[in-house]
């Protein structure tokens, strides 16, 4: 019978590692012929042979040795000749798209079809991306200007996405080339948050700088000696420093939020419990804006895995700003209810107030940091515009989400989604 390649390399593998074990004994037999020679007087020409077998030998081995390395290689070459094209572009996750010289689409990965759709063989590239830039670059690559080049790239519809295409030959004289498109829209979308947030940040920091700035240069100077404008004044300055340190300390939390990793909580937070302590302490807030909070809990244990101190911050946000904004209404109804939410069970905690609502336009926006529905009111009421940024991350922390119902001279229900599990 017929050995196969694998048994004719598990052979020759056997007989170098016996010829490298043997190695030893090999010069020690050298040694064995050049003592003979010397006290035997052995011929010469014995002693020659014996060395001559001895470098056979060694020749043999590394040899031998060579020849996995040899095969490793000529396995990894005929590898790689059985792959495609197609099998590589399929491969890369980024859309990709492999075109020839007159810029005619030749294959388009399946990430492609996903990102622009409508894309077919024979199809001109010239006429499905018309933007001057990618114009400009096809324009560098096709006269052989440039080897390699990337643009920017936004692509408008279905939704805005922006990308970094690069652009190369395929090969050498193969006749074609290759686009890759990096997605970079989520970069852009963080880098242009970043900038808004240091942006709002800043201003709402400096407009009480300027405040309290410009009272101490009037107690300075024209109200150095009139006490009734002195005491007013300084309640204005302290109100304002109220406000900064107000904003800095949410800041701090928003920071402290986004620092931590994602863990699940270790412990079990009693729902009643914690929100009647958050009721309690909002007690003085309500009865001074004329609300009466009214509870509609559920029977039963309402206990859900969660960070107390966190889930307090929660509710507290929420009641406190049913208490300001919807004081109007004349009460705030706080109610925790069982849920199905997708075959997982689970609470919906849900505070709601009768004051004049929220317009559907601002909904999908309200938890976005510094995001106000009314400027001079939300100040009026000393907010900083973070609050519902500070309960969204804090809730994307307990696998929990946030929804908002409202009507235009009705009221708002906020309602919290908690998992029980």
């Amino acid at each position: 019978m017929a050995e196969t390649g694998a048994e004719q390399d598990g052979k020759g593998q056997a007989l170098v590692a016996r010829l490298s074990r043997n190695r030893w004994l090999l010069g020690a037999g050298v040694l064995a012929v050049l003592a003979v020679y010397f006290f035997a007087g052995v011929s010469f020409y014995v002693l020659v042979l014996a060395l001559v077998a001895l470098a056979a030998a060694a020749m043999l081995s590394k040899d031998a040795g060579r020849q996995p390395a040899d095969a490793g290689a000529a396995i990894e070459a005929s590898g790689l000749q059985r792959l495609s094209g197609e099998y590589l572009a399929a491969a890369v996750a980024d859309p990709l798209l492999i075109f020839d010289h007159s810029a005619t689409i030749v294959h388009a990965n399946a990430a492609a079809f996903a990102a622009f759709g409508g894309l077919a063989p024979g199809m001109s590239l010239s006429l499905k991306f018309r933007a001057p830039e990618m114009q400009a670059l096809l324009d560098g690559i096709l006269s052989g200007q440039v080897a390699a080049d990337a643009v920017d790239y936004t692509e408008k519809l279905p939704v805005e996405r922006t990308y970094r295409v690069s652009a190369s030959t395929v090969g050498h004289a193969t006749g074609l080339y290759v686009l890759v498109f990096k997605d970079q829209s989520e970069t852009r979308r963080i880098d242009r948050m970043r900038a808004d947030f240091i942006a709002n940040a800043s201003h709402e920091l400096r407009t009480p700088l300027a405040s309290i700035a410009g009272f101490i240069e009037t107690l300075r100077g024209p109200a150095r000696n009139d006490p009734a404008a002195r005491d007013q004044f300084l309640q204005i300055m302290q109100n304002q420093t109220g406000r900064m340190a107000r904003l800095i300390d949410d800041l701090l939390s928003l920071s402290r939020l986004e620092m931590k990793p994602y863990l699940r909580p270790g412990t079990e937070v009693d729902l009643r419990q914690t929100i009647d302590s958050v009721i309690d302490s909002l007690g003085p807030l309500a009865s001074e804006n004329g609300v009466v909070i009214e509870r509609e809990f559920a029977s039963g244990p309402l206990v859900v895995p969660g960070d107390r101190d966190e889930l307090f911050q929660v509710f507290e946000n929420l009641l406190e700003n049913a208490c300001k904004y919807g004081q109007s209404g004349g009460r705030v109804t706080v109610s925790i209810a069982g849920s199905e939410d997708g075959q997982q069970p689970g609470f919906d905690v849900t505070i709601r107030d009768y004051g004049p609502g929220i317009a559907e336009e601002h909904i999908p926006r309200i938890t976005e940091r510094f995001y106000r529905v009314d400027v001079e009111s939300s100040r009026t009421q000393k907010g900083t515009g973070l609050g519902l940024s500070i309960v969204k991350h804090i809730l994307t922390r307990h696998n929990a989400r946030l929804s908002i119902k409202s009507e235009v001279g009705k009221g708002a229900a906020f309602t919290v989604h908690l998992p029980a599990r």
